[in-house]
């Protein structure tokens, strides 16, 4: 199965951001599982920083909950500077859903912890092809 959630991944590059180093471990270690080049950042200013550098990023997973500067703000930030770029947002409030799906910017998806890691995979490749 994992073969071919992976199948592709072409040096596709993904930015993972969250606060909480168990969360932020065990996205990293999946998406590399599975083939993806990884950045990684624990607030919004870090993860603004590696997207101004130079290099390719096609997907952001990030926390909506992050200290300092939110989620979806960061996302607008994000796309501002890499237009091209999608974004997935984990969430573990699902009762706040809602609010998030109408603030997110276009081209972003959500998926809602806890999630599994097959699902995880899923969601990625899903939000990059599309």
């Amino acid at each position: 199965m994992r073969e071919s959630l992976a199948k592709r991944p072409d040096g596709q590059a993904v930015l993972v951001v969250d606060d909480e180093p168990t969360v932020r471990m065990l996205v990293v270690e999946t998406l590399e599982e599975y083939g993806y080049a990884i950045f990684e950042a624990e607030d919004a200013a870090s993860a603004l920083d590696i997207l101004k550098a130079p290099g390719r990023i096609d997907l952001m997973v990030t926390d909506i909950t992050l200290p300092g500067q939110d989620g979806c703000d960061l996302a607008k930030d994000a796309k501002r500077l890499r237009p091209e770029l999608k974004v997935l947002f984990m969430t573990g409030y699902a009762q706040n859903l809602d609010t998030h799906v109408s603030t997110k910017p276009a081209g972003a998806d959500i998926i809602v912890k806890p999630f599994s890691l097959e699902a995880l995979a899923k969601k990625v490749r899903a939000v990059i092809d599309n």
